[in-house]
């Protein structure tokens, strides 16, 4: 069965959106601040979409492979993907349900993308899997909030996270000096969300 594209209508518009952009270097500050980056890293950007995370570290990392299900956003860093300060790699793949063999990374970072997964324990256990010893991760999203984040929840499976929970989750997969904090505030016309980031290393 193909996998619907659920960012199909939103990812040409998708880096417009000025609270995006700024929400992406809260974050990468933030993991810079966390994590000893260095150029011999090789980073997955987990749910990369079209590349705002990945591009505010590049200038700190030795490349950067961009895992999305979406196409049509991948599409939008393909185009991007010669104004990185580092080499890309791009794989269209829904690691919910495909892991390729031999595929291992020194850190996998990602913004915003927990929340859209059934099964999340699942999912940071393949992600311990697919470190090094001392390979890292770190996870922004969002806090508990009431839903109405998103105007459309579909294809949203958590609204936001409880941090206590997460941690609790993290450790319990093997990981190691697991630290939570605020990276960012999102401001809706409603209403004010909370980013949370999410270190830790294997």
């Amino acid at each position: 069965m193909e996998t619907k594209d659920l960012f199909a209508n939103k990812s040409k518009e998708w880096d417009d959106n000025s609270k995006r952009v700024q929400g992406a270097k809260a974050i990468a500050d933030a993991i810079k601040r966390k994590i000893e980056l260095t150029k011999e890293m090789n980073i997955m950007d987990f749910g990369a979409g079209t590349g705002l995370l990945g591009y505010c570290l590049s200038d700190s990392i030795g490349g950067v492979t961009a895992i999305d299900n979406s196409p049509s956003m991948l599409e939008i860093f393909a185009q991007k993907a010669p104004l990185f300060s580092c080499p890309t790699e791009i794989m269209e793949l829904d690691l919910t349900k495909d892991i390729p063999l031999n595929i291992y990374f020194d850190g996998i970072v990602s913004s915003m993308t927990i929340h859209h997964l059934k099964d999340t324990k699942d999912m940071i256990t393949k992600m311990y899997n697919m470190l090094p010893v001392n390979g890292f991760i770190a996870l922004a999203d969002l806090d508990r909030e009431d839903g109405t984040f998103h105007s459309d929840n579909e294809g949203v499976f958590h609204f936001g996270f409880d941090r206590e929970e997460l941690v609790k989750i993290v450790k319990e997969v093997g990981f190691r000096e697991v630290e939570i904090e605020l990276a960012n505030t999102i401001h809706k016309p409603h209403k004010s969300f909370d980013v949370f980031l999410l270190t830790a290393k294997r």
